[in-house]
């Protein structure tokens, strides 16, 4: 465990570390599109954040290389230079794509491309264990088929939901936490070797994350682009493949009996691994929607409009930072109540917490206006925008302060004094604690009054 806490620290600490050079790197090159009408933010903002989520991934790479527990890993298995060769094809497609605007066909053909690569050196599917038939051995052509067509769903599900400040690299994250608790989990309870590969990937996956996360949280100073959505979906997608069409069932000994009795028993196990959408449903189901939506229209699967899940929410009424959380919140309830399911499927206690934290999400849902409020002892350890009540208790004492105070010089100026701040109330109780939005729009109409002076 110690090993892949260090590959998954070297890996964060390196992609943080060059997020920001990449940053002045990507302003210089001029990867820094104009905002469309279906973007969020109100600010242009660089791309290219993917060149340092790769950086991060060769870091993690090469140390575990180094290691002595996971040299092994690279000596027995192909599947780390596999992984590579996909990722810095993607890679390079994405950051064309950031720079350049390629055709969303072209951008297909390559994640066919990247998987076809990955398949050639030996990272694919070579069994399928389905309940009640055992397991099924598949045929050269059918696992490419299925290996490609996994690499392409989950990338193209994680580019789908790569809309808000920070949402799919924490979406990213939590579900390659729950992979790599699971992973683990086969590698070390019950000795198979094969599962190893799996486990530094989601370790690698999980340091690339939450070493960009913190320069991509609201309001975000890079995005990670295509260059790093399509990367962290492939890292994804290979794990998935390498842990779920090579690993034997029956060397896990949970069971005895026959084959077939033994797949029909460790369906549970299995079921966070047949497909990674189980562990990113939410982008898988954005993802359906809107190809669903977009056909019914008469329009590409590939045209862009604001009717994701996280464009909803946000005309639902929540705040950016908010939507990025109930996001958060439903991608852990199904990551980890799936984990759960797969560690103990006959556990009562595991359907009853997630049937309960399905209503507390649900209530999230239907209440965009409720922020919660500090208590007064607290109010010092939580951010401003939880201070609401006793910030605008001032404000408006100020306000009325300036009316008194302008009253000797008529009521023309004193209404001219009081308007402005009488108006920053009404902004700071109409963005429902979004701070940041608020104050980022003030700052726009300022300088648009410096600007037509």
């Amino acid at each position: 465990m110690r090993e892949y806490l260090l590959t998954l620290c070297i890996t964060a600490a390196v992609t943080y570390l060059l997020t920001g050079p990449v940053r002045k790197f990507a302003i210089v090159a001029g990867a820094m599109p104009e905002i469309r009408a279906r973007d969020v933010h109100r600010e242009p903002t660089p791309r290219l954040g993917g060149i340092a989520m790769f950086f991060g991934l060769c870091a993690g790479l090469l140390v575990a290389d180094h290691l002595t527990n996971l040299n092994a890993v690279f000596s027995n298995s192909n599947e780390p230079r596999a992984l590579l060769s996909g990722a810095a094809l993607i890679w390079l497609i994405g950051v064309l794509d950031d720079k350049f605007e390629i055709d969303a066909l072209i951008k297909l053909g390559g994640q066919m491309i990247a998987a076809g690569v990955m398949v050639v050196q030996g990272l694919t599917i070579l069994w399928l264990p389905i309940p009640g038939v055992g397991l099924v051995a598949l045929t050269q052509w059918q696992g490419t088929l299925l290996t490609v067509a996994l690499v392409v769903i989950t990338i193209n599900a994680v580019n789908f939901v790569d809309g808000l400040d920070g949402l799919a690299a924490g979406m990213v994250c939590i579900a390659s936490a729950a992979f790599f608790l699971y992973a683990y989990r086969i590698w070390y309870s019950y000795g198979i070797e094969a599962a190893a590969p799996a486990t530094l990937f989601a370790a690698i996956l999980m340091g690339m994350c939450l070493g960009f996360l913190p320069h991509n949280m609201h309001p975000a100073r890079i995005f990670m682009g295509d260059s790093g959505s399509m990367l962290i979906g492939l890292v994804l997608a290979a794990g998935a493949i390498s842990i779920t069409g090579q690993i034997d069932p029956d060397v896990m000994n949970l069971f005895s009996g026959s084959e077939r009795n033994t797949v029909h028993q460790t369906v549970p196990v299995f079921i966070p691994l047949l497909l990674p959408l189980t562990i990113i449903a939410i982008p898988a189901a954005d993802l359906v929607l809107a190809i669903v939506r977009r056909t019914w229209r008469g329009q590409s699967p590939f045209a862009a409009d604001r009717g994701h899940l996280h464009h909803r929410l946000l005309e639902v009424g929540h705040s950016h930072s908010r939507a990025v959380l109930i996001m958060y919140f439903w991608s852990a309830l199904i990551s980890f109540g799936a984990l759960a399911y797969s560690v103990n499927s006959g556990a009562m206690w595991s359907v009853l917490v997630i049937a309960a934290l399905s209503a507390v999400g649900l209530v999230l849902l239907l209440l965009p206006r409720f922020t919660p409020r500090a208590p007064r002892w607290a109010e010092h350890l939580v951010p401003p925008r939880y201070r609401r009540r006793r910030a605008a208790a001032a404000a408006v004492a100020g306000a009325s302060v300036t009316h008194e105070a302008a009253g000797a010089d008529g009521p023309d100026e004193a209404r001219e004094h009081s308007a402005p701040v009488a108006a920053g109330v009404a902004g700071v109780a109409g963005v429902n604690g979004a701070t940041a939005i608020g104050t980022r729009s003030r700052l726009l109409d300022r300088r648009e009054a410096e600007s037509s002076r």
